[in-house]
């Protein structure tokens, strides 16, 4: 599943990124990277969706989201 098609308040894990190499750079450069925990505060299907990883909150636009593969992280 992409991270667009994710809850509000899911947790997930990156299992992938699928995007230009400049854009993907950058996402790493910001801590999201394969394997890191993905928490989603408001995703509200229509525009940006609001996450936070390792400790801050960041807007991802939709399509950037929905080529971020992730899947549902253990409690």
């Amino acid at each position: 599943m992409t991270l667009k098609q994710g809850k509000n308040n899911g947790r997930y894990q990156v299992i992938s990124i699928d995007t230009e190499l400049k854009l993907e750079r950058r996402l790493e450069a910001l801590g999201l990277t394969e394997g890191t925990l993905v928490t989603i505060l408001n995703n509200d299907k229509k525009g940006s969706l609001t996450a936070k990883f390792r400790g801050t909150r960041f807007a991802l636009g939709k399509c950037i989201a929905d080529h971020i593969e992730v899947r549902e992280a253990g409690a």
